[in-house]
């Protein structure tokens, strides 16, 4: 079972003392501050060689050395190891360390290593590959430290650092020894910190791991832990068995070969024997557990995925079972799922929370290739494509991912992209397959498949009818010879054709895609597959399939006629394992879980005995003691829905044979006896010690007691204050009998056991009176953690102090002297651990007993850790339970139990071995030396992990009734039995013995079962029995005061019956009966007070029933327009009925009106459609609108200008209207006689112009002329007014409904008429009747005639009245139901006892009380009424004799009376005869109809199979339709847009047209202002027609505000740049830009205006031209892209066109019903109908006739057509002379008129333009506006004339009186002259200056000059205006002039 490796015995003991080194020295290294961020962080430690060799491992995997490289969460939750570059973070490259790896490559020893020898391996962090080592300590793992910070010399190759260095000595040099030592690594250690000169540079080695090498299983696999000097033998257990299976697990199940089957059973990897059953195991090697285990494609190599801290994947040889690699460092905790490559080269891993990390191997070398964070959730498994094995997939939670292997320039790197849902729900994704092409296939949560193609959704699978897959999750996918295998949760394994899957796509907006599988296999029932797996046994192919349920099946999927039956090979309990029990007396075993099973172990002989399954899952079990059952034959289990079960088991060889019975195995278990004492899961069970009660414990906080008998008898039951966890009897050896009962909310109680009591004597099974003693648990675990931290500190000081005192003693000794120290100020020192109670108690989980009143308890939570010794207080009734607090008064650790707390705990039989089932699944057994526990005896132990260390916390832990073996059960499905001490100890011949069967068991009948989980409980039942008791004894009572009343109701009837008897005056009246009249308005009181109660407490019910028959109404009534009324005859055995009519549905009327507003809607369509065509043909009119647009804007001017002209007018201006007027009248007629002309010219046809009426009725005439199309033809085209759809069927049958409604309706209605017409007819009949009764009353016996009988109406007449009601009819019903209730009552029982009296007899309602009472009322008047006095007899007197007269009388009468009998009785038969004729009448009408309606329910059936059959074309068909529409309408956008470019051409052409008119004007006018014989006139036509470059405005508008002060001439020599006439040679020069002397300057300033005129022309027609040409290469574009989608449209039609004859042709594959007459048929054979038909035509005779008709009526139109089309010719011949005699006489009329205007004119002129001559507007304007300015000016004048003579006689005035004061200053100024002659002696030319003319008169002539030259140059502008306004559109603009100066013109 065990493999041996290459190492030897020697050196196992240091390699288990490494291993333990390693291990902790590990834990320190690998400290990560967070793990999600830092995975490859280390943390290095000086001491510690294991460390730093962790940490160079991590280095080499996560980093390049010199980086610091951490990993950061990506937005898809992965994490990058290497990678730096933000856009390669998805990456992950393999590191590179070395610039030397080539040459450690080149010179690598290539030779493999000796025998015995572990060969040399590389540790380059290029390649990754580690060194396989037998232990833990010389971990392989390692990889280099980051490189030294110092630098190489110059000539020296870079050293390698220092770790890195001994790394590479170690393993190229050292590899070769088997081990070391601890004392070898120390001086590694020491060559680390000074590494000697060789190792700088080292030989660079390569060597590969060798092919041959392999570990030793020894060294890795896993050790019990044992206390050190405990003496406790290691191998204190040995496994023996393993009996379970962890069928949730992941792919857990694997092939080896054809009959070897690998699973997981906790930390054991079980290897079983299919034919011999015979298992081996190997035990994981960290012992935290195994995560995965998947086997090589070669079956030759098995790898196994561990958990733990660092985990290792170790691959395995098969069938040596040798360790061969051991692959470290992948993920952090755990791995979840593993896969080879196709080839078996590589190795795919990822890991589980918390890193998920990716990780591809490459396996035989132990080398890491690339690795990534996989996902941020639970990944489930991980591929390689079988294609392509650089691609992976992975998935899991929520979530798939698509991985490939990129080469980039930094090296390999891993990408991923995560696969996007899209509209499809989220789901999580289990299994998958990849597809030959690389797309994947994966299932889904809801059993569809989902089809991935680059990241997303292509399309979504699922079977017809949207049914999906499977119904449950697609749990696996296999991709097998061809075909796709599902397997699914539904039990289901179904087989797809893959080419469909391939091929599949979306064909509408849901995404799925319907199909259906090809075959299918049900493995079984309650089957939930999880995974199979294949394998070929003799060249077939067997598989096996994991059943998540707890079995594991073998299937043959070949799908043959000799296909097997799926076969259960093994069964197993699925999911947790409840409870166990083992037998007292033999080696069986019993064990429960939620799978609704009971399971017999023989833990001997390792099989399974048998089973019994149950309707509810098992939750607690135990195993009878010898003193109930001394054959060891009885179990008693409890289940989750309270019932606790006595099963017994026995040997069925040991019954009587009874014919018919074969005995089959070696047990059965046979149910005793079933009883329920809770309403909640049964959690404990437990036998007194005397074996005389039984207690039972439950959920529901209740603990019942059963007397142990033959039959259980139930005792009473006792309410705790929680949920019970545990119960315990006390031992034998206390004095009494207790239990303890344990909760899980904290609380411990004991009680006696009880004593059976006689039943019946109480209502219930409580027992109050019983003595409780409650313990209630306190926390204590702060505390003690306190204490224990107060002892430390103490300790320590004292060890302190100690050295202290020890050194100055040793100071003493050698004469030193010490001086005293200061005392040291006190160290502040860390505060306690405050004292913590939790406010919710920890849960108990398990206890026992230690002495009287002790017991011992565990907890979880918080206060685990210890184990508690408990006491019950004396101190018991004065605290109530809940508010108790109570302590442990002695406690005792347990060792790493913190986290980890004991589930289980039990003893052997002789008390010394305490077995303890812990949470993580480890079985820990401590030895006792004594019964008691201390905390001495409890510090050795021996541990061994066995259930997984995550999920299977073990539930049971017992030994053997010898204690020779233990048994576990884990939460994990599994079940384990172990040799206590060595194997060899135990006997060979030891065997299992079942118990012997009861004596006459065969004859008992099988106890019944509860299997209701609803039924009630043994309280509830008695409760229910004593509440029925009470119920029945007060109906009792209620029914004697009954009969009591009835008794006295019924003398009180005869007293009135008495007193009606006696005479009138000795009655008593009905007042004097009342005793007293309080009493009955009490009763009254009381009564109204009662119903006014009833009706609150019935208002609820009452509103519920309302409601409830409203919405039957709604439902059933309010929809039925007619119901069936059946109108019989009265005088026949004839009826008729009615039509059962609903009403129109809302969606009809829905539908017609979304059909009417669909309508609207096209009708809207076709005239946007419409407005659409016209908008094309306006732009070509665009161009005569603007011109009448123009004609309109001058005529509106002309007016505005005569307007205002009639302000200044006289005759000028009305000679000028009159001009214009008659102007405008010849122009406004020119345009329409063009615009005529026009609209002629566009209504000719071309040449090959064909009218589209007529082409289009040649080409119908040549497809459908003569030919009458079938459907069924092969090319049979179906109009588009014929084309069908779902929406026109669907409105096909809503039209059809509506008619017969409508003629059912009308029937309807006719019939009820009939019916009211036998309504008042059976009146008028009655009356009748009553009228010849009176008559016949007159008349003898003899004469009397026999009455018709009166007609009544049948039920079926009237069923409205089935609806109508009154008060009999209720109090009927009300007595039909109460019968009903009591019977129902006498055999229902009620389902729970929380609605015990819920199911009486209802009480009445209101109405009810009301009908009661009127019922009881009526009965009173009845009976009052028959009780009717006696009428005294009346005594008759005889009459006398008729007379004579009277006789006659009486005779005439007697006439009369017969003769009105007779009229009578005829007019009654009349009536009825009339009525029945006309109900036969309206009969044989609706028999018609109904044969209508007959076929119109056959052409509905029809039209509804076209409809279900055209709503599946419908998809694809709108689909076509879509893209034909698409393609259409972007046809005719384009086409309307080639129509747009047409018409902006022909505008454009039109704009050049009218520019070179405009060009051609212009010329004319500069010819007409030369005038004849100019002698400049080639000057100017050179300055004319001189090219001049000139700049665009922007660029002039910006040389204009760069250059603003620049000046004119500069401006203008950078604005134009003159070239040199074209017509003139290349040595001419001229100055344009100067008028030439005696030119004229205003014919040159006009010429140059006019070039820049002819400037402006051609540069518009340039744009124009290049307009054009944008507009001809779009157009040509476009032309070509309707080429391409008009091919396209075409493509589409056909393929609509084809879609459309395969709809009709599966249309035609429809059955028509065609109802027939005899006569109608034609068809006929030798004068007999055929029996085939098959070759018949229904054709009617109406068509056929019509088709003889049409070959007559096509003849003559055809002679018809002849006979136009020769007169067509002749008219076509006659129309040509025309035209060539109308063409000739047009040319002798243009003749004429030219010879009559050269006559004239002298020239030919424009006819048009002279027509339309007329005044200058614009002169006559300028002139008009000259005119208005005169007078303004004169006016102006005028004022300043009158201004200028005021102030002219007020200067005169001055001047006058200045005049008087300058002769008076003339007389002193000659005064003065004189006197100062002498002082001007002097001075000869004083006054010169006043000689010559003075400045200002200067100044002023200067300024008059200006002003002359400024006038006459606006005199010459002003000229040239008038002259160019007098032309057609001339205008000028004067050329820019600087400001005058305004100090001149002032």
């Amino acid at each position: 079972m065990e493999a041996e490796g290459p190492l030897g015995a020697s050196e196992k003991e240091d390699s288990e003392e490494s291993r333990q080194q390693g291990t902790e020295d590990g834990e320190k290294s690998y400290s990560s501050k967070d793990p999600e961020t830092e995975l490859d962080t280390e943390k290095p430690n000086e001491s510690s060689m294991e460390g730093k060799e962790e940490s160079e491992r991590e280095s080499m995997e996560g980093t390049i050395p010199g980086d610091d490289v951490r990993q950061t969460d990506l937005a898809d939750g992965e994490k990058s190891d290497i990678s730096k570059d933000p856009e390669a973070e998805l990456d992950t490259e393999k590191s590179n360390v070395f610039t030397t790896e080539e040459k450690i490559k080149s010179s690598a020893s290539k030779e493999p290593p000796g025998e015995g020898e572990v060969p040399s391996t590389p540790e380059g962090p290029e390649e990754g590959i580690e060194k396989p080592v037998e232990s833990t300590e010389a971990d392989p793992s390692s990889v280099y430290e980051r490189p030294s910070k110092e630098l190489p010399g110059k000539d020296e190759v870079p050293s390698i650092p220092e770790g890195q260095t001994e790394e590479v000595k170690r393993r190229v040099e050292g590899a070769e020894s088997d081990g070391s030592s601890t004392q070898e690594e120390e001086e590694q250690e020491e060559d680390i910190e000074e590494p000697p000169e060789e190792e700088k540079k080292p030989e660079k080695l390569e060597r590969k791991i060798s092919e041959t090498f392999f570990y030793n299983y020894e060294d890795l696999c896993s050790q019990p832990f044992v206390t050190s000097d405990s003496g406790i033998p290691i191998h204190l257990l040995t496994l023996k068995h393993s009996f379970g299976y962890d069928c949730t697990k992941r792919a857990n199940l694997q092939l080896l070969d054809s009959q070897t089957l690998l699973y997981v059973a906790g930390n054991q990897l079980v290897l079983l024997d299919l034919k011999t059953k015979y298992q081996r195991y190997l035990r994981s090697s960290s012992g935290g557990g195994i995560g995965v285990i998947t086997v090589h494609p070669s079956k030759q190599y098995y790898v196994v995925g561990e958990k733990g801290w660092k985990p290792n994947i170790i691959i395995y040889e098969f069938p040596s079972l040798k360790p061969y690699r051991i692959l470290r460092g992948g993920t952090e905790e755990a791995y979840a799922f593993a896969d080879f490559n196709h080839y078996g080269t590589l190795l795919a891993s990822v890991g589980s929370s918390p890193d998920y990390m990716l990780t591809i191997w490459d396996w035989k070398q132990e080398k890491i290739v690339l690795r990534s964070k996989a996902f941020s959730q639970d990944v489930y498994k991980v591929t390689f494509s079988p294609e392509n094995e650089e691609q992976l997939t992975t998935s899991g939670a929520g979530h798939i991912k698509f991985w490939k292997m990129a080469h980039t320039f930094t090296g390999l790197k891993l990408q991923g992209e995560l696969g996007r849902f899209g509209k499809t729900a989220v789901t999580d994704i289990v299994g998958y397959v990849e597809l030959p092409d690389g797309k994947v296939i994966s299932g889904s949560e809801w059993g569809n498949l989902l089809l991935w193609e680059g990241g997303l959704i292509k399309v979504e699978l699922c079977r017809t009818g949207h049914r999906p897959c499977h119904n449950g999750p697609v749990n696996q996918l296999v991709l097998d010879e061809g075909e796709l295998v599902t397997v699914g949760g539904d039990g289901y394994i179904r087989v797809w054709d893959f080419e469909t899957i391939d091929a599949a796509d979306s064909v509408d907006d849901t995404g799925l895609f319907e199909m259906e599988h090809m075959n299918e296999l049900l493995v079984g029932k309650n089957v939930n597959l999880s995974s199979i797996t294949k394998i070929h046994d003799l060249g077939q192919p067997i598989w096996y399939a994991q059943d998540s349920n707890g079995a594991i099946w073998k299937l043959d999927l070949s799908f043959s006629n000799v296909t097997h039956d799926p076969e259960c090979l093994f069964t197993f309990h699925s999911g947790k394992i409840e409870a166990m029990g083992v037998s007292p007396v033999t080696y069986l075993m019993a064990t429960t879980a939620l799978d609704h099973s009971v399971r017999i172990y023989d833990f001997i002989g390792n099989c399974q005995l048998t089973e019994i399954k149950f309707k509810q899952g098992g939750t607690a079990l135990t195993w009878a003691p010898r003193v109930v059952n001394p054959k060891g034959g009885l179990i008693t289990a409890g289940f989750e829905d309270g019932v606790v079960r006595i099963i017994e088991i026995y040997d069925p060889r040991g019954l009587a044979i009874v014919a018919g019975r074969t005995n089959v195995g070696n047990a059965q278990m046979r149910l005793k006896q079933a009883f329920k004492p809770h309403t909640a899961a049964v959690t404990a069970l437990a036998y007194e010690r005397n074996g005389e009660v039984l207690a039972t414990g439950s959920k529901d906080k209740t603990v019942f007691f059963f007397a142990v008998e033959d039959k259980y008898e139930p005792i009473g039951y006792i309410c705790v204050p929680g949920p019970v966890q545990a119960l315990q009897w006390s031992p034998p050896s206390h004095a009494e009998s207790m239990l303890l009962v344990l909760c899980e909310n904290g609380f411990a109680l004991q009680v006696p056991a009880p004593i059976l009591r006689e039943e019946d004597t109480v209502a219930t099974y409580e027992i109050k009176d019983l003595p409780t003693q409650y313990f209630h648990f306190c926390s204590i675990k702060s505390r003690i953690k306190r204490e224990e931290e107060i002892e430390r500190r103490e300790k320590k000081k004292q060890e302190e102090e100690k050295a202290r005192l020890e050194w100055m003693q040793k100071q003493k000794a050698m004469g030193i002297e010490i001086e005293e120290e200061p005392e040291a100020e006190p160290v502040k020192e860390e505060p306690l651990p405050p004292i913590y109670i939790p406010q919710e108690p920890s849960p108990i989980v398990c206890g026992f007993y230690s002495s009287p009143g002790k017991f011992w308890l565990s907890l979880g939570g918080y206060d685990s850790g210890y184990l508690y010794h408990c006491a019950f207080s004396p101190v018991q009734n004065q605290i109530s339970p809940e508010s108790r607090q109570d302590e442990p008064f002695d406690v005792i650790p347990m060792e790493n139990t913190d986290d980890n707390p004991i589930q289980r705990i039990s003893f052997c039989t002789s008390k010394l071995l305490m077995f303890c089932g812990m949470k993580d699944g480890a079985v820990r057994i401590y030895p006792l030396q004594d019964k008691g526990l201390s905390a001495d005896m409890m510090n050795g132990y021996w541990s061994f992990n066995m259930h997984d260390n995550d999920y299977g916390q073990i539930q049971g832990i017992y030994s053997s009734y010898d204690d020779r073996f233990l048994v576990t059960c884990g939460a994990d499905s599994n079940i384990f039995t172990f040799n206590i001490l060595s194997p060899e100890d135990i006997q060979k011949d030891l065997k299992v013995k079942v118990p012997s069967p009861r004596g006459g068991l065969e004859k008992e009948k099988t106890a019944e079962d509860i299997e209701d989980p609803y039924a009630y409980s043994i309280e509830n039942a008695k409760r229910k029995k004593e509440y029925d008791q009470i119920m029945k004894a007060a109906e009792d009572k209620k029914n004697k005061k009954r009969q009591e009343l009835i008794t006295l109701r019924h003398k009180f009837h005869h007293l009135l019956q008495r007193n009606m008897e006696l005479p009138k005056h000795m009655q008593l009246h009905r007042e004097e009966f009342e005793l007293d009249h309080r009493i009955c308005e009490e009763m009254d009181r009381q009564t109204a007070q009662r119903i006014q109660l009833v009706q609150k407490e019935l208002a609820w019910d009452q509103e519920k029933h309302r409601i409830g028959l409203q919405k039957l109404q709604k439902r059933f009534r309010d929809t039925l327009e007619f119901d069936t009324t059946v109108v019989h005859a009265i005088g026949s055995n004839h009826q008729i009925s009615t039509y059962r009519l609903l009403a129109l549905s809302e969606r009809y009327y829905k539908a017609r009106k979304q059909s009417q507003i669909g309508k609207r809607r096209i009708s809207k369509l076709t005239k946007e459609a419409d407005q659409r065509r016209e908008s094309q043909k306006e732009p070509s009119q665009t161009a005569g609108v603007t011109e009448e647009e123009k004609e309109a804007d001058k005529l509106k001017k002309r007016s505005q200008l005569q307007g205002a002209i009639g302000r200044f007018g006289g005759n000028r201006l009305e000679q000028i209207r009159k001009i214009i007027e008659k102007a405008d009248r010849a122009k406004a007629k020119i345009i329409q006689r063009r615009k005529e002309w026009d609209e002629l010219y566009k209504s000719k046809p071309s040449d090959n112009y064909e009218n589209p009426k007529d082409v289009q009725d040649i080409r119908e005439a040549q497809e459908n002329m003569g030919d009458f199309k079938l459907k069924t033809a092969s090319n049979y085209k179906i109009p588009e007014h014929m084309r069908m759809n779902a929406e026109k069927k669907m409105m096909q049958l809503r039209s059809l409904e509506a008619v017969v409604h409508e003629k059912k309706l009308t029937m309807n209605k006719w019939i009820i008429s009939l019916r009211d017409l036998k309504v008042a007819i059976n009146e008028e009949i009655n009356c009748l009747v009553q009228e010849l009764k009176s008559i016949q009353s007159a008349l003898d016996a003899s004469e009397l005639l026999p009455i018709p009988p009166i007609p009544q109406l049948h039920p079926e007449e009237t069923p409205e009245k089935k609806f109508q009601y009154d008060d009999k009819i209720l109090l009927e019903f009300q007595q039909e139901q109460g019968t009903k209730d009591r019977l129902s009552e006498q055999v229902e029982e009620v389902s729970s006892f929380a609605v015990f009296g819920a199911k009486f007899l209802p009480a009445p309602s209101l109405k009810e009380m009301e009908l009661l009472s009127r019922g009881s009322s009526m009965k009173l008047m009845r009976t009052a009424s028959s009780v009717t006095p006696v009428q005294p007899k009346v005594i008759e007197i005889g009459k006398a004799e008729p007379t004579q007269m009277e006789l006659e009388i009486l005779k005439r009468e007697k006439i009369k009376n017969i003769y009105l009998q007779e009229i009578l009785i005829k007019r009654i038969n009349e009536l009825v005869v009339t009525f029945d004729a006309e109900l036969r009448l309206l009969r044989h009408q609706k028999l018609k109809l109904d044969t209508q309606m007959k076929c119109a329910d056959l052409r509905h059936i029809t039209w509804f199979e076209e409809l279900l059959l055209l709503k599946n074309f419908e998809k694809h068909e709108d689909t076509l339709q879509e893209r034909v529409n698409s393609l259409s309408n972007e046809v005719e956008d384009m086409q309307w847009k080639l129509d747009n470019y047409l018409t902006q051409m022909e505008d454009k052409k039109y704009e050049i047209a009218k520019l070179q008119e405009r060009e051609k004007a212009l010329y004319a006018t500069f010819q007409a202002s030369l005038g004849e014989n100019n002698e400049f006139a080639s000057f100017l036509a050179k300055v004319l027609k001189k090219k001049i470059k000139r700049v665009k405005k922007k660029d002039v508008e910006g040389d204009r505000d760069e250059d603003e002060d620049s000046d004119e001439e500069s401006d203008d020599e950078s604005s134009l740049e003159s070239d040199e006439e074209d017509s003139g040679s290349e040595d001419e020069v001229f100055d344009d830009s100067v008028c030439p002397k005696k030119c004229d300057e205003a014919l040159f300033e006009n010429t140059l205006q006019l070039r820049e005129k002819r400037l402006d022309i051609e540069e518009a027609l340039v744009e124009e031209k290049k307009v054009i040409d944008n507009l001809k290469k779009e157009y040509d574009a476009l032309a070509k892209k309707v080429k391409v989608v008009g091919a396209s449209l075409d493509t589409a039609e056909g393929e609509l066109e084809a879609f459309q004859r395969e709809k009709q042709q599966q249309l035609n594959e429809l059955h028509v019903v065609v109802p027939l007459k005899l006569h109608q048929v034609e068809y006929v054979v030798n004068g007999e109908l055929p029996s085939d038909l098959s070759q018949a035509l229904v054709f009617t005779n109406h068509a056929l006739e019509y088709l003889h008709q049409r070959i007559m009526a096509l003849q003559h139109e055809k002679l018809e057509q002849r006979e136009l089309y020769k007169q067509a010719r002749q008219q076509h011949k006659q129309l040509i002379r025309d035209r060539r005699e109308l063409e000739i006489r047009i040319r002798r009329l243009e003749e004429n008129c030219n010879q009559l205007m050269l006559m004239k004119f002298g020239r030919v002129v424009d006819l048009e333009a002279l027509q339309t001559l007329s005044v200058n507007t614009n002169l006559e304007e300028l002139k008009m506006k000259m005119m208005e300015k005169e007078h303004m000016h004169a006016q102006e004048l005028k004022k300043w004339e009158e201004k200028i003579f005021e102030l002219r006689q007020r200067l005169m005035m001055l001047m006058k009186e200045n005049t008087s004061k300058l002769q008076q200053l003339n007389s002193f100024c000659i005064e003065k002259q004189g006197l100062e002659t002498k002082l001007d002696a002097l001075q000869n030319n004083l006054g010169a200056e006043f000689q010559g003319p003075r400045k200002a008169e200067l100044e002023e002539k200067k300024r008059l000059i200006t002003l002359v030259q400024l006038q006459a140059q606006e005199a010459e502008v002003l000229k040239e205006e008038i002259t160019l306004l007098s032309r057609k559109d001339g205008r000028i603009f004067p050329p820019p002039q600087p400001p005058p100066d305004t100090k001149i013109l002032n």
